[in-house]
C-alpha cells in the first residue's frame, strides 16, 4: 500500500510517499481501506521529531481516518466488509489502509461523505473531551477557546453552541468573522486587542467556566485570571511554548483546576470508552445538521508536503483534509 513515511526529521521535504506492507487485523480489529484523513498539529510535531508516534517499521503519521472495512479479525461481530467507518488512531492514518480496534471504530454519520468524515474524529473528540468530559462544561456555561479558527477551535465553537453554552474565542484578523459565523458569542483579535479584558467585560467580571487552550506559554497566567470561581483550564497543546510562569496563589481563591490532556497516549480501553461515548452522544448532531466539519483546503496524499506547509502558514480556518483514494 502507499503511505506517507517520515524518513528523517525536519521540514515538509522529509515526507515521502512509499510502498509499505499493509497492516493485518488481529483479533478484535478491523482493516479499513482509507478514503480520507486529515492533518493535525501533532503530525507536524512528529515530522520534526518532537512528538514520537507508536513504534512501527515505517514511521507513518496520521491520527484519524474514514473509509470502508476491508476485512475483520477474529471475534469481530459488529462490522461487515464494506461498512463505512471512521476512527482516531495513534498513528498510521496517512496511508491507503489502517487497522483499528473494532470497538474504537465509529459509523460514519448518515448523509456525510467519507471525504468529510476523515477530518472529523480527532478535533471533535478532542474538543468534546476537553470541554465536557475534562472541563465539565454545562449548558448555559461559558467557555474561552483559544485559536478559535483552528480545527479544534471550529469544533469547540459548534459543540458549545449545540449544547447551549456560550463561547468566547481568540483568533487573528479576518478569522474572527468566521468564528462568529460558526456561533461564537465573541471573537477577539488577539493581535490587536486584549482578550482578557474582553472576557472580563463580556462576562461582567464573572469569568469563564472552562478554558480550552492549545497555546500554553504565557497564556497560562492570563487564563487563570479569566476563570470564574471553580473553573477549569484544559491544556490540549503548547503551540506558544511548554514553559509557563503564573501566580500559584491565584488558584486558591478561585478553587481552579488545570488539566493536561492528550488522546494519543491513552490506553486502548480509554480510547474505546471516549469513542463509544462520542458516537452515542455527539455523532447524531452531525446527522441532524447541528454540527459540521469545517474544511479549509483539501490535498491529495501525494501533496502531503504542501499540506504541511499550508498548516505551518497558520492561514487555515478549520481542517486541512487529505484525499487518500477516490471515495
Amino acid at each position: 500500500m502507499r503511505a506517507v513515511v517520515i524518513e528523517s526529521y525536519g521540514g515538509p521535504e522529509v515526507l515521502a510517499i512509499c510502498e509499505v506492507p499493509a497492516p493485518e487485523p488481529g483479533p478484535g480489529e478491523v482493516l479499513v481501506d482509507v478514503v480520507a484523513s486529515a492533518l493535525n498539529r501533532a503530525d507536524l510535531l512528529q515530522r520534526m521529531g518532537l512528538y514520537p508516534g507508536p513504534s512501527m517499521e515505517y514511521e507513518v503519521p496520521g491520527l484519524e481516518f474514514a473509509g470502508r472495512v476491508a476485512s475483520v479479525g477474529e471475534a469481530v461481530g459488529q462490522w461487515l466488509v464494506g461498512d463505512e467507518v471512521m476512527a482516531i488512531t495513534s498513528g498510521g492514518a496517512h496511508a491507503e489502509q489502517a487497522v483499528v480496534h473494532a470497538d474504537q471504530a465509529m459509523a460514519v454519520p448518515a448523509g456525510m461523505s467519507l471525504a468529510d468524515a476523515g477530518a472529523l474524529p480527532e478535533v471533535f473528540i478532542t474538543a468534546w473531551d476537553a470541554l465536557v468530559l475534562q472541563g465539565g462544561l454545562q449548558p448555559r456555561g461559558t467557555a474561552l477557546v483559544h485559536a478559535g479558527a483552528s480545527g479544534v477551535g471550529t469544533a469547540a465553537i459548534q459543540l458549545c453552541r449545540s449544547m447551549g453554552a456560550e463561547v468566547v474565542v481568540t483568533a487573528s484578523g479576518s478569522k474572527c468573522a468566521a468564528c462568529t459565523e460558526l456561533g461564537a458569542s465573541l471573537a477577539v483579535d488577539y493581535t490587536t486587542d486584549d482578550w482578557l479584558a474582553a472576557v472580563r467585560d463580556h462576562t461582567a467580571g464573572r469569568g469563564v467556566d472552562v478554558v480550552l487552550d492549545v497555546v500554553g506559554g504565557d497564556y497560562l497566567d492570563r487564563n487563570v485570571d479569566a476563570l470564574a470561581v471553580g473553573g477549569t483550564i484544559v491544556q490540549v497543546g503548547i503551540m506558544g511554548g511548554g514553559k509557563a510562569t503564573f501566580g500559584l496563589g491565584k488558584l486558591l481563591p478561585k478553587r481552579a483546576t488545570i488539566v493536561g490532556t492528550v488522546l494519543r497516549g491513552r490506553s486502548l480501553a480509554e480510547k474505546v470508552a471516549v469513542s463509544r461515548a462520542f458516537a452515542n452522544e455527539v455523532v447524531p448532531r452531525f446527522e441532524d445538521g447541528t454540527l459540521r466539519v469545517v474544511v479549509d483546503r483539501r490535498f491529495d496524499l501525494d501533496d502531503i508536503a504542501a499540506a504541511h506547509a499550508h498548516m505551518e502558514d497558520n492561514a487555515n480556518v478549520g481542517k486541512i483534509a487529505l484525499d487518500v483514494r477516490p471515495g
